[in-house]
């Protein structure tokens, strides 16, 4: 039986931080991790043809990725975030602008791996130029059987209600956290409330699940005909950076293999606890955690 086969699709960048610098990127994270679960994560992005790009795809290697679908920019930068984290563990960031993954285009064998692949996710981050944002939609129609996963990540000002309405209505699956889910209801008024306005959304843009993640205080997963809501796994925080991603990681994966809402939840939570434990978006993944 082959692996369960992901894209992440849009940017890869470097945090920078104010004692180091680490290779992210939602997408990037997202593929990483599911690669690390057991299944066959693969990033789809682009980065400048600079040493820092040319760091990225080294290391991407070596964490054991396929970086066939990265292409070189040669006019732009790879991109950076400055990452600050707080008292807590939590991360906030700055963009650089015009880098390297706002130039994202598609080859022939970008546009066969969207027709191969099991699930693809994607943010809004990528979408804020008008290149990338093309190309990621050029994927998403590519994308003949695989499960549409929209996770959000607002950042900074970087998305309109057109690009978050366009996004969810070619989207299977809505991830987002409690600040962004209070954002999304004031921009398309939404009713109040968590379910309320989780089951707007999904009646609107016709999803088969919403995710709504809380930090410390747990996670509620939102089929047509389920709810699960559990409360959140006691850790020792580091870091926050990368626990997102790990949670659609683990989720996908789960829901793939057509798990019950709450096992989904329970595993996705123990994932992204574990990395909230470790430093860095990508640690490595301990054996109990792996599907395969």
């Amino acid at each position: 039986m082959h692996p369960i086969l992901a894209v992440g699709l849009g940017e890869i960048l470097w945090d920078v931080l104010p004692q180091t610098r680490m290779l992210g990127g939602a997408p990037a994270n997202f593929a990483y991790h599911v690669n690390a679960l057991g299944g066959a994560g693969v990033p789809v992005s682009r980065v400048g043809d600079d040493d820092l790009g040319r760091e990225a795809l080294s290391l991407l290697v070596c964490l054991g990725l396929n970086i066939d679908a990265v292409s070189l920019d040669q006019d732009h930068p790879t991109g950076t975030v400055d990452a600050r984290v707080d008292a807590d563990g939590v991360a906030t960031y700055v963009f650089s602008d015009d880098v390297a993954w706002d130039f994202l285009t598609l080859d022939e064998s970008a546009l066969t791996l969207a027709s191969n692949a099991d699930v693809v996710c994607f943010g809004s981050l990528a979408q804020r130029a008008e290149v990338s944002r093309r190309a990621i939609h050029h994927f998403l129609a590519a994308t003949k059987k695989g499960l549409k996963v929209f996770d959000i990540n607002l950042r900074q000002d970087f998305y309109s209600a057109d690009i978050l309405a366009a996004s969810l209505d070619a989207a299977d699956v809505l991830k987002i956290n409690d600040a962004e889910l209070d954002a999304v209801t004031g921009l398309f008024s939404l009713p109040p409330g968590e379910q309320p306005a989780l089951r707007a959304l999904m009646e609107r843009h016709d999803l088969d699940l919403a995710v709504l993640t809380r930090g410390d205080k747990g996670s509620l997963l939102m089929s047509p005909d389920a709810v699960s809501d559990l409360p959140g796994e006691p850790v020792e925080v580091v870091d926050t950076i990368g626990a997102g991603d790990a949670f659609t990681a683990a989720l996908v994966l789960g829901y793939l293999k057509q798990w019950p809402l709450d096992e989904i939840n329970r595993y996705a939570a123990a994932v992204a606890a574990y990395v909230c434990s470790q430093p860095g978006a990508m640690p490595e993944m301990p054996g109990e955690l792996r599907l395969a």
